[in-house]
């Protein structure tokens, strides 16, 4: 009698029950863990409280995200390259490992060396796998599978149904990971080690954020203790980014790493006005570090009198040419200015030493001490290297026309001098009106006063609108980690937009960094994409335009308009699909078209709202698209869009960034003729 053949389908979803059983179980035994004899005090056991907590939340069994989404079968490998992956082993790939009870692996994290080949193996290279076998899910539950043998020199390569759907799934709510669809080239940018810094040039749709963040849980995995300590950052460049990607993280089981932008970087004033591009182009400029560093030297002063300290009976004098040459020494070897205030005290009190060694006494390192904290000393240091307050010095480099002069000469000129000042004086810190551009000038001196405190590695995500002393601003936060820059040159909206990856990175101080580029685009339609490069000639010349590889061609529309009724109407057919939808309009425009839309029914969510089956309309203004990205786009007037910036350059990236926001179809609207670029 045979054996009735095992449909495999049905034993893949019996693995899926037995893994998920498993993390149940791992979990429950991470809860009744009892710490109470293991504690010897209570800090002890608050850390590993907290501790626990964690590796419980990072053991939690999301119900709609599938717990592996691949197979690899291994072959019979010879060699101890191999050992882990020999002798025919099949090994699941999921978000995070799991085990049985016996400690035997149910699921291999995606980040483990053994799953490598589920990324990077190919029918030129199978990396000793026989079978790779894609999951497909609907709800959380398994569905279909689809296999390649890259072994079989008979079956000839294909493209993965399952990948392809997995790529143009319509999304409702924030990011979702990419770890089941990671690609050879982004694979090699994920798993880059943590010792260099790498910079991602990618356009549109080429999954350059997707990669940042997957690297960051790549090097989470592989250099768990080393960043524990030192710490991760992720970079965005506002909060309605930041809320869009923030579930990426824990869905992959990362915590710890923390998320800002720069602006919450140097928040150490508060920010109530603005610049205009002018103003705001000067301060960014990379000069004015080297203002900011004259203004605060400039409050060193050589001494013109001796130090004399007085113990008991006796006199000490340190005369003024041997403190002037402390300080000359201190200036010369570049420290932080406060820690050079810091060691003049103890530099004179160790020349009173010095004088009471050789007059018989046996002074110590208490003597030392004592003498520093002289009234005498005191008060000379106080004259010659007095403490400076950055928000007080920058508040004076802004309002005093002098004191700006003198140390921007050769710098800066009269003109420019002119854009910064400001044109009313400011009695305090706090009544100071400061810019964001402001901030980071505090931020720059604060540095110079006190070393900022530098991170294992950050991600830095669309760098290309970052102003160079914005760069500074964080590259003093990994000065000795390393960083991952993303960005597209062809979407910098800022006046003073990112003209090369090179410049920038030399102000972020990583000028060894590897620049990468992406070209592949895997989330926008062919003919979005063909047609937002149009502006390509006109906005970044000579950048590699993304070549589409999507097989469903999406749809696209450019529709003439006669109303706003019009443009609802347009998003109200996109409604008709299953997805997020983001109707993108110039920042000017958007409170009539959220008039239009409540005169409709029409409920929308305003940027960085959450998107619920419910309402899955997101009105957005195109100054906060970049980043974001919508199952279906309705463009409202590009002409508005371009007309809203402050250069015809900067509004046509603008529109770019607006064009390329659809991962399914495009409808433009417009009543007034389309900018002549796109035609």
């Amino acid at each position: 009698m045979s054996t009735p053949a095992v449909d495999p389908l049905a034993r893949e979803r019996s693995h899926l029950s037995a893994s998920r059983a498993a993390l149940r179980a791992m979990r429950e035994d991470v809860e009744s863990l009892d710490i109470g004899d293991v504690t010897a005090n209570w800090v002890n056991a608050q850390i590993l409280e907290r501790q626990i907590g964690e590796r419980i939340k990072a053991l939690a069994d999301l119900s709609h995200t599938p717990l592996f989404f691949g197979r690899l079968d291994y072959l019979h490998a010879p060699g101890a390259e191999r050992a882990e992956g020999a002798g025919g082993e099949r090994f699941y790939v999921g978000r995070r490992h799991v085990h049985d009870a016996d400690g035997d692996p149910m699921v291999i994290d995606w980040r483990a060396p053994v799953s490598q080949p589920f990324y990077r193996a190919s029918k030129k290279d199978p990396m000793d796998i026989g079978l790779r076998r894609r999951f497909g899910y609907t709800g959380g539950e398994l569905t279909a599978y689809e296999d390649e043998h890259l072994s079989d020199p008979a079956e000839a390569a294909r493209t993965s149904k399952l990948l392809q759907q997995e790529i143009e799934r319509p999304r409702v709510g924030p990011m979702r990971d990419i770890v089941a669809t990671i690609q050879p080239e982004q694979d090699e940018i994920v798993r880059s080690g943590l010792g260099g810094s790498v910079c991602v040039q990618g356009g549109p749709g080429t999954g350059k954020t997707a990669v940042g963040l997957h690297r960051v849980a790549y090097l989470l995995y592989a250099h768990r203790d080393r960043l524990a300590r030192t710490g991760t950052l992720v970079i965005g460049p506002n909060r309605s980014f930041l809320h869009y990607i923030e579930q990426v993280l824990p869905a992959l089981g990362e915590l710890s790493a923390r998320q800002a932008t720069v602006d919450d970087l140097v928040a150490h004033v508060e920010v109530r006005g603005t610049d205009d591009a002018a103003a705001a182009l000067v301060k960014g400029d990379a000069r004015m570090a080297e203002v900011v560093r004259r203004a605060l030297y400039a409050h060193v002063t050589m001494p013109t009198e001796p130090v004399v300290v007085v113990r008991g009976s006796r006199r000490w004098r340190v005369p003024a040419y041997e403190v002037e040459e402390m300080v000359r020494e201190l200036l010369d070897r570049g420290i932080r200015y406060g820690a050079a205030r810091e060691a003049l005290p103890q530099r004179i009190a160790h020349a009173v030493l010095v004088q009471m060694e050789r007059s018989g006494e046996a002074p110590d390192d208490r003597v030392q001490d004592a003498v520093a904290r002289n009234s005498a000393v005191k008060a000379a240091v106080k004259e010659i290297w007095p403490a400076v307050d950055p928000a007080k010095l920058v508040l004076r480099l802004l309002t005093d026309a002098d004191f700006l002069a003198e140390h921007a000469q050769g710098v800066l000129d009269e003109g420019e001098r002119k854009t910064v000042l400001w044109a009313r004086a400011v009695r305090s810190v706090k009544a100071a009106k400061w810019s964001a551009a402001d901030a980071v000038l505090i931020d720059e001196a604060k540095d110079l006063v006190e070393r900022t405190p530098s991170l294992g590695h950050v991600v830095l995500d669309e760098a290309q609108d970052l102003s160079p002393m914005q760069y500074r601003a964080v590259g003093r936060r990994c000065t000795t980690g390393s960083a991952t820059v993303l960005g597209d040159l062809a979407q910098g909206t800022t006046p003073w937009a990112t003209r090369s990856w090179q410049e920038a990175l030399a102000h972020l101080g990583k000028d060894d960094a590897v620049v990468e580029e992406l070209t592949a685009g895997f989330r926008v339609p062919t003919d979005v994409i063909a047609y937002a490069s149009r502006l390509l000639p006109h906005i970044a010349p000579g950048l590699t335009p993304v070549a589409s590889v999507r097989e469903n061609p999406g749809t696209f529309e450019v529709r003439p308009v006669g109303s706003d009724a019009d443009v609802v109407a347009a998003c109200a057919e996109a409604l008709r699909h299953e997805g997020s939808i983001g109707l993108i309009a110039a920042d000017a425009r958007i409170p009539a078209l959220a008039q239009a839309l409540g005169a409709a029914g029409i409920d929308h969510l305003a940027p960085g709202e959450e998107t619920s089956y419910e309402t899955r309309l997101t009105l957005v203004p195109a100054s906060l698209a970049k980043g974001l990205e919508y199952d279906y786009v309705v463009l409202d007037e590009p002409r508005a869009v371009v007309d809203g910036e402050p250069d015809e350059r900067t509004g046509l990236r603008r529109l770019y960034v607006a064009l390329t926001r659809a991962v399914s179809g495009l409808t433009v609207t417009h009543t007034a003729p389309l900018p002549p670029q796109l035609t």
